[in-house]
């Protein structure tokens, strides 16, 4: 293989106890819940395109070493300690790929102790940062100021955060790169006539989810139900809402289960930068599902008002509205899921085109050939090959 077409050697650092090998345990035992494919985030399909990927390991610690290990990242903010025991994997990578600051943040920490050795690129996903910053001491605002800079790429899921990270950090290169999840299976958007009392479902453990204008709205419609999916919303905030409940699953089917019983998914969501419901509102699009959606976080760079039913946030007279102008417009409910889904199916919102657009950013780092050129070079050596 030609040098321009060699494997790029990829290791992805994620948060303790959430690397290939769990993900794959919790994949199949059921409890890792939700659409998800068969590698962390989709990131095997790099695969694809010339990668190997290679994930961070956790290993099974002592009561001793787990202490020191929290001692230290309670000190730092970031789990330095999980960064030391994968440095091996880390500086035999061409390039470091991260899924959230905390994991970038300790990479960085470790370059500056191992200063002496060649560093691989590092691409620094960050997704709460910003909506954390003004909350933050002053020194760590400033600690972090001085290592964000040392980032190859820093990388945000919403338009929203892209205009905060060029503010803060305008020398720094920023890119907003999509999340999707996997779409290999899909469920087709049902025809008809809707559920007496109409079946609502809303999930979400995110700090930025509007319970409280969730339930004002739905509390008002007697003629609906609402079941809430959520380890952050104490039960006893419903406790007085005979058509709400706060329920808890422990595994993918149920989750499967509860999507086909909904009539439609409601996303009440706090003003925010990170995209906060991306993931679900995604997830209702591959079940075929429509979405009624606060318009807030940059959710729009995903869908659009022909695909997602968006009401302004903080509204709680909005999302009654919404409700029941979908609820008697079976035609307008159905098109929405089915455009939704149409722009899932087209591959501008999956795990494959999320893994392509990290190894194509990855290329323009490592000084490689774009990666539309390298597929023809190895289109035309493989005829050359078969003739």
């Amino acid at each position: 293989m030609q040098k321009n077409m060699a494997v790029i050697h990829v290791f992805v650092h994620l948060t303790f106890d959430f690397g290939l090998r769990i993900w794959q345990k919790g994949r199949a035992e059921g409890w890792l819940i939700g659409v998800n494919d068969p590698s962390p985030y989709g990131y095997d399909r790099a695969d694809a395109y010339g990668c190997r990927v290679v994930y961070s390991d956790s290993p099974i610690e002592t009561r001793w070493e787990r202490a020191f290990r929290f001692r230290i990242k309670s000190l730092l903010g970031v789990d330095l300690v999980h960064a030391w025991r994968n440095r091996k994997q880390i500086y035999e990578s061409d390039i470091v790929w991260t899924h959230t600051e905390l994991e970038y943040v300790a990479v960085l920490l470790l370059f500056r102790l191992l200063f002496w050795k060649r560093r691989p690129k590092l691409i620094g996903q960050t997704i709460w940062l910003f909506d954390q910053w003004s909350s933050w001491s002053a020194f760590r605002r400033f600690a972090f100021t001085r290592l964000i800079p040392e980032l190859d790429l820093l990388t945000v899921l919403s338009p929203e955060n892209l205009k905060t990270a060029r503010a803060l950090f305008p020398h720094t290169r920023s890119e907003f790169v999509p999340f999707g999840i996997n779409t290999d299976k899909m469920t087709p958007p049902k025809d008809g006539e809707i559920h007496d009392p109409i079946r609502l479902l809303s999930i979400g453990n995110d700090v930025h989810r509007d319970w409280p204008i969730l339930i004002q709205a739905v509390t008002a419609l007697p003629d609906c139900h609402l079941k809430i999916i959520s380890t952050k919303l104490n039960p006893q905030a419903v406790r007085d809402h005979p058509n709400i409940e706060v329920i808890k699953i422990h595994s993918s089917p149920e989750l499967s289960y509860l999507f086909d019983w909904a009539d439609f998914v409601l996303l009440a969501l706090k003003p925010n930068l990170h995209a906060s419901g991306i993931t679900v509102l995604e997830e209702a699009a591959v079940f075929g599902k429509t979405v009624i959606c606060s318009d807030t976080g940059g959710l729009k760079a995903y869908f659009s008002d022909e695909e997602v039913c968006f009401v302004p946030p903080c509204d709680s007279a909005e999302i009654q509205k919404a409700i029941r102008k979908l609820a008697g417009d079976d035609r307008r409910r159905s098109d929405l899921a089915r455009r939704a889904q149409a722009k899932m199916a087209k591959g501008q919102l999956n795990a494959q085109s999320y893994a392509r657009r990290h190894v194509e950013l990855s290329r323009e780092l490592l000084g490689r050939p774009p990666l539309s050129d390298v597929s023809n070079a190895m289109h035309v050596e493989g005829s050359s090959k078969v003739e």
